[in-house]
């Protein structure tokens, strides 16, 4: 892939954008790519059954996106595991989104209808949060000046701050920006990215105020969640997403 800072008069880059379009032109290697929003590595076998095809035909999808630069695998013993190749890639597949036409799901069956609901209210946008939860937690900081997004996104002194009295941290060596404006698909509106963004989720995930559910990328708010965004970032309560058990309980993902 070409790097951020290529002339942009350049053919070649052209060419290489084209191969990239090329990549993502396909609707299952998209969708493998969506999948590993969730930060997490997948084996082959498990993203050839979310796709919904056979192992080999996987594996040739993977290999091109592994050759492209789009995915990295990694070994550990008989198995291959892949993830995204890092923030940059999320950042592509979020303009991507922010563009590609968007309608809800077709509710094709209960399940699936839940699965879009869970996704809505909160979920992983790689490492960061996204959803109802992820935009309301974003429009906190904001409103709370611990971030802004004008004339660039930033982290303020208070919000250096209020993140370090939490144990949020990040390394500051990182390329990462602290602070970057991801537009959320569902929300159509900004949630936090960047490395402060990562850092705020890993530090929900490990204090137990967001929890997985099954393999999907959805995540559950739980009550000390609820408590803690409201007593420690004044999100107001009434902007954080319902729970579960509002809309009847989740099918198995």
């Amino acid at each position: 892939m070409a790097g951020a800072g290529a002339d942009r008069g350049d053919p070649d880059v052209g060419v290489g954008l084209a191969a990239v379009a090329k990549l993502l032109s396909d609707g299952t290697r998209a969708g493998m790519c969506v999948a590993l929003l969730d930060g997490r590595a997948w084996t082959a076998r498990e993203l050839a059954r979310h796709a919904g095809i056979a192992p080999s035909t996987a594996t040739e999808h993977l290999n091109l996106l592994v050759d492209g630069g789009l995915v990295a695998d990694e070994r550990s013993g008989r198995h291959r595991y892949l993830r995204l190749a890092g923030p940059h890639v999320t950042a592509l597949l979020d303009s991507l989104a922010e563009i590609a036409p968007y309608s809800p799901p077709s509710p094709r069956s209960l399940g699936a209808t839940g699965r879009a609901r869970a996704l809505a209210r909160a979920r992983l946008c790689y490492d960061h949060l996204a959803g109802t939860l992820g935009t309301a937690v974003t429009d906190a900081l904001l409103g709370g000046g611990l971030i802004t997004w004008d004339p660039q996104p930033a982290l303020s002194a208070a919000g250096a701050s209020r993140f370090g009295e939490l144990g949020i941290t990040w390394s500051t060596t990182s390329r990462r920006p602290p602070v970057r404006a991801c537009l959320d698909w569902t929300e159509r509106r900004p949630h936090l990215g960047g490395a402060a963004g990562a850092a705020l989720c890993s530090h929900a995930l490990a204090a137990g105020w967001v929890i997985r559910i099954g393999t999907a990328r959805a995540l559950a708010l739980t009550e000390a969640g609820r408590r803690a965004f409201v007593e420690q970032l004044h999100v107001p309560a009434d902007r954080l997403p319902a729970g579960d058990n509002d809309d009847g309980p989740l099918p198995p993902q």
